[in-house]
């Protein structure tokens, strides 16, 4: 007897509907999108009984009285069945779930939501929960396996999936779906079931056929097609005995087959052509209710005998078919379809192939497969030997099960083909917005970051955008229009960049708000060329950059003005910008196994464009992704995987990348996620909105900000060294960014920059004393050479206190080593301030300067080496770059006595450590000579030098230590040089310098003064003169001269107490006329090239001005009118 249908009735508003039996299958239960439960005891029911469970009601499953629902406020709900009481709700997701089914004897249940997630719930103890992630787009169908192992899922990412339900794993993914991003614009919701008792098969509708994969081994068994399917099969349902298979097409077909011989039983058309949405088979009937997308009911009778015989009405077919169904879809020139056959091999193979779609409509349409040449053709009753053989060791199951009546049923293991057992490649990532959500939701974040929020808002009411923003002195709140369909945004202290996709009709437009302009005109709107979209857009300083489908970077003025267009070296993942950077990631390769292939571009923007990163590898977590990209606060580039480590670039180590923090650590549940909006450094913050159960949060309620601590990954942190190495390096990578600032000439605070380096160094000392303890002296050396100059002498002192001579000595070594290392580096850094002079003076003048005279700089520097007696040489060597902080570009020193010490090197100039005879004339004339033109030297730390004169100046320090010029501060200790001499001694020694023909009785009173305010040279350096020659010849590899006063030392140090004592009563035998006439001299040797610039310098220094301090020359007094000086 053929099936009956009845005819159709209404059942709820059109809109997607769901049925299904009671456990004794006396009612038919469905529901709709009006949002009620509607229970049927017939077709004809007139007045069937109605529960309201919320406002859209898109699933429901009935099991031991227990009706379950998926409503559309994102609950899983609870009912009595069939009193319809409300008993609770037992789970939440953050979007709505799409489909809920029981298991088999009703104690659990599972819940596919939008938001990507599967949850397993116990119906009894709802806190019983099991959260299943992988997929990466929302969940259409879920199917339980009869023996509670597996469950199967299928996501609008284009996958179905078999998990592993006691340990929440992925057991194999099959790439089968076409993709999308919601449930309501995929071709088929793809209901998928589980073969009843055994669950030995599991049937997956795929375009116009079902595929059957075999339980364990998870190989494609056969598929089930029909020549006069047309269009996608939308969902299947088993029968209760397990022999047959019904599915629904979206145009209103139904099929049913008995799955043994693959025959098609019954055919039965929608009578007005609807999707069919919903299908059930009735537990003890021949009968099947369905639903369709319009919210109709309808019900199938006699569909077959209770026995198992197939109806009169059964569908001829040749046993041929069943033959030809193994090979469906085998292709071997399609390369989707052969890197597929593998994926039921490779379960960690989770993300799936992309299809070529053209050729699986083609290959799924005609129901044959396209190539089957090299199978062999026999007659329709042989088998091959191969097909027995491999298949004899499963017959034995087969006969178990009571389903293996026919040949055709024996699984086909041998391939027939080479297979690739290589790894798999990883379906790229699709280009995304940092600090959005996904683009399906009707309500989203386009952009949440450090400047404000904008939220996108598409529904049945309103399709708008609101910008909302942190400060509200920056702009107001504002409300736009989104009839383009707006997709991506970014957000800036001066615009609002927006871009959409092309449509038909329209282009892509990259849209931009520049509410910061000054004119009335604020808004630009710019088209793209034909078949480009815009994938990614970022704002930087007065400008903005839009990437494309056809892998260019545009770039844009802020008022819309095209600049540069470039090529990128493969599609785009997202970009940033903050400032003058522009940080770009796209892919730059194929990733495999589930690993992405990222490669990264630094570009700065500035007057002078360059690139910092040269498409580096972006290093991610294995099997990660890339969910967030941007810049900290203070300028430096970081990102954040799907993993949750935080990576930022280490600008001191080669441009690396370093992780700072695992927000994983800080999530409570394995279900919990960070979402990052944004990144600070000083203070260390990472700002963070937690997500309970989902990866990003909802518009409403407005979530609450977090603040997570930075962690760097160093190994035993748990003890009191791992934990003051980690506190070290972290703030050595988070404070990087100030010498950047300082590079680029930003403005920054100098304070911040000193209290970094004082916190790193009372770290390194704590380190050493713990050393110390432990007596790892090596350890102390290599801690004490990551010290500054004050640090050293601290750890000098512990050391000699603690007893520990050797490390004492080994340290003062160390001190001299950087001390020399230092002198060597100011050499060149000379150097480079000689060529940058002689670029300024060919603008302005040739007068005599600071950087024309680089030998008279190093001479300063030895004069520094020389400061009394013999026994305090070494320690005045390990201070020579006290004053000097390796870490600091600040024109501040930390130390007090330091600054001190470039008053008495500026006003005296004298060094008693000075190696040839001399005076401190000479010296004293340099300072004249560079006080001559102090326009062509001023910067903008003018304000820092002249705040460190002042304070030179009101104190004396009776020793004079040496200062090295600090590397950012070079011309800022030149400006201390120029500033007005406040002592007539001083103006005095200088006429002398530069007038040497002068008055005898002038002469005389200079030398007087000389002699008062003049230190004795020591007997060493008396010493040291006389025996240079000798201690170059015996040691020729010396040539610095640090090296040459310490070797000195050591030989002067072997003379007898009498020896010395005769060089010390020669040194004050001789008369400082005789100390200045040599040291003239010398001068004069040593300076032959700049003859021309003195000579100038002397014209200058024989103005008035020196009789009379408030008499200035011409430059000074523009300088004091420019810089407020007086």
């Amino acid at each position: 007897m053929p099936a009956t249908q009845k005819p159709m009735r209404y059942g709820h508003t059109e809109g997607h509907t769901d049925v299904c039996f009671d456990d004794s299958g006396s009612c038919i239960v469905t529901c709709g999108s009006d949002g009620d439960v509607r229970i049927w005891e017939d077709l004809d029911d007139d007045d069937p009984k109605s529960i309201n469970v919320g406002e859209k009601a898109y699933s429901c499953a009935l099991k031991n009285g227990k009706l379950v629902t998926a409503v559309s406020n994102n609950t899983i709900q609870v009912h009595t069945f069939p009193e319809g009481v409300p008993d609770g709700i037992l789970t939440r997701f953050t979007t709505n779930a799409n489909h809920v089914v029981f298991n088999k004897d009703g104690a659990k249940v599972a819940a596919g939501s939008s938001d990507f997630l599967v949850k397993v719930v116990d119906v009894m103890d709802c806190s019983q929960q099991k959260t299943f992630r992988g997929h990466d787009a929302p969940i259409l169908s879920l199917s339980f396996d009869p023996k509670d192992t597996f469950l199967a899922s299928a996501s609008c990412d284009g996958s179905v999936r078999v998990w592993q339900i006691s340990d929440q794993t992925c057991a194999v993914s099959w790439p089968l779906l076409q993709k999308c991003n919601d449930v309501i614009n995929a071709k088929s919701i793809c209901r998928l079931a589980w073969q009843p008792k055994s669950g030995k098969l599991l049937a997956v509708p795929v375009e116009k056929s079902v595929k059957l994969y075999r339980r364990e081994s998870w190989s494609n068994q056969f598929d089930l097609s029909d020549n006069f399917i047309s269009q996608t099969i939308n969902i299947v349902t088993w029968s209760p005995c397990g022999q047959y298979l019904a599915a629904g097409s979206v145009n209103g077909l139904i099929i049913i087959w008995n799955v043994e011989t693959k025959d098609c039983l019954e055919r039965v058309k929608h009578e007005k052509g609807y999707a069919i949405c919903g299908l059930a088979w009735h537990p003890t009937c021949s009968r099947i209710a369905y639903t369709d997308a319009e919210g109709n009911l309808g019900l199938l009778e006699n569909v077959c005998n209770p026995n198992g015989e197939i109806s009169s009405s059964k569908v001829s077919s040749r046993v041929e078919k069943g033959y030809n169904d193994l090979f469906d879809g085998d292709d071997t020139s399609n390369a989707g379809d052969f890197l597929n056959d593998n994926a039921v091999e490779t379960p960690s193979f989770s993300k799936g192939i992309i299809h070529d779609d053209e050729d699986d409509d083609i290959m799924l349409a005609s129901g044959r497969p396209r190539q089957r040449s090299h199978f062999l053709e026999d007659d329709e009753n042989s088998v091959d030997l191969t097909m027995l053989k491999t298949g004899s060791s499963r017959l034995k199951e087969e006969e178990e099960d009571d389903q293996a009546d026919s040949i055709h049923n024996l699984p086909l293991v041998t391939p027939q083909r080479k297979f690739y057992d290589g790894p798999l490649p990883t379906p790229r990532q699709k280009p995304f917005q940092s600090g959005s959500t996904p683009v399906h939701l009707t309500h989203r974040f386009m952009v949440w970051n450090s400047i404000g929020i904008i939220r996108c808002y598409n529904d049945e009411q309103d399709n708008a955008i609101d910008v909302e923003f942190h400060d509200t002195s920056i702009h107001h709140a504002t409300h736009l229009s989104n009839t383009l369909n707006y997709t991506v945004a970014d957000l800036s202290h001066e615009a609002i960049l927006l871009a959409c996709e092309s449509t038909d009709e329209l282009a892509s437009k990259l849209h931009c708000l520049h509410f910061s302009s000054w004119d009335s005109s604020k808004e630009w709107i710019v088209d793209m060329p034909q078949n480009e979209d815009v994938e990614a857009i970022c704002l930087g300083q007065g400008w903005a950059a839009a990437s494309t489908s056809a892998l260019l970077l545009r770039l844009f003025t802020i008022g819309g003005v095209q600049k540069e267009v470039f090529s990128l070296p493969g599609p785009v993942v997202s970009m940033a910008g903050h400032g003058e950077q522009l940080f770009i990631v796209y892919h730059r390769g194929i990733g495999f196994d589930g690993d992405q292939c990222l490669g990264v571009q630094l570009l700065e923007l500035g007057k002078k464009k360059k690139q910092i990163l040269h498409g580096d590898p972006l290093p991610l977590t294995r099997k990660s992704y890339l969910v967030w990209v941007g810049f900290s606060a203070e300028g430096t580039p970081c990102f954040v995987d799907s993993e949750g480590i935080v990576r930022m670039l280490n600008r001191g180590l080669g441009n690396l990348w370093t992780p700072v923090c695992n927000t994983r650590e800080h999530c409570k549940g394995k279900s919990d996620h960070y979402w990052v909006v944004g990144i600070h450094e000083n203070p260390q913050q990472l700002r963070c909105i937690p997500c309970k159960g989902s990866r990003f949060p909802p518009t409403l309620p407005r979530p609450a900000v977090a603040i997570l601590s930075f962690k760097l990954p160093y190994c035993q942190i748990g003890t009191e060294k791992g934990q003051m190495e980690e506190q070290y390096w972290r703030s050595v990578l988070f404070h990087n960014h100030l010498d950047y600032l300082a590079k680029n000439n930003y403005e920054y605070e100098e304070s911040t920059k000193n209290q970094a380096i004082k916190q790193q160094q009372e770290l390194l000392m704590k380190m050493l004393a713990l050393s110390c303890k432990l007596e790892r002296e090596f350890r102390c050396v290599e801690l004490a050479d990551l010290m500054t100059q004050n640090a050293v002498n601290l750890a000098i002192k512990y050391a000699s206190r603690s007893r520990r001579l050797i490390l004492a000595q080994r340290l003062s070594e160390l001190a001299v080593e950087k001390a020399a290392e230092l002198a060597a580096t100011q050499v060149e850094e000379e150097e480079e301030e000689e060529d940058f002079r002689k670029k300024l003076n060919a603008g302005y003048s040739n007068t005599a300067t600071e950087w024309s005279q680089p030998r008279l700089r190093n001479q300063v520097e030895e004069e520094a080496e020389d400061t009394g007696e013999v026994d305090d040489i070494e320690e005045k060597s390990e201070i020579h770059k006290q004053g000097q902080n390796p870490f600091s570009k600040s024109a501040n020193s930390c130390n007090v006595p330091a600054i001190n010490s470039v008053t008495s090197s500026n006003q005296g100039r004298v060094n008693p450590f000075k190696v040839s005879a001399s005076s401190k004339e000479p010296a004293i004339s340099v300072n004249s000579a560079r006080s001559t033109n102090i326009l062509d030297n001023m910067n903008k730390s003018y304000k820092k030098s002249t705040a460190l004169n002042r304070a030179t100046n009101n104190e004396k320090s009776p020793v004079i230590k040496p200062l090295v010029p600090k590397p950012k501060s070079k011309q800022a200790s030149a400006a201390s040089y120029f500033q007005k001499k406040t002592s007539e001694t001083d103006k005095t020694e200088e006429i002398k310098e530069e007038n040497p023909k002068n008055s005898s009785s002038e002469t005389s009173a200079v030398c007087a003064q000389d002699t008062e305010n003049q230190r004795p040279k020591t007997g060493f350096q008396m010493w040291l003169e006389e025996n240079r020659s000798n201690i170059l010849s015996d040691n020729p590899d010396l040539s610095d001269e640090a090296d040459i006063i310490k070797k000195g030392i050591l030989l002067f140090r072997v003379l007898s107490t009498e020896e010395r004592k005769a060089w010390a009563i020669k040194a004050k035998g001789e008369t400082a006329s005789d100390v200045a006439e040599t040291k003239k001299r010398k001068f004069v040797d040593e300076s032959q090239e700049t003859e021309n610039q003195k000579e100038k310098a002397t014209e200058n220094l024989n103005l008035p001005k020196k009789q009379k301090p408030l008499d200035l020359s011409t430059n000074q007094k523009l300088s004091a009118f420019a810089f407020k000086q007086e």
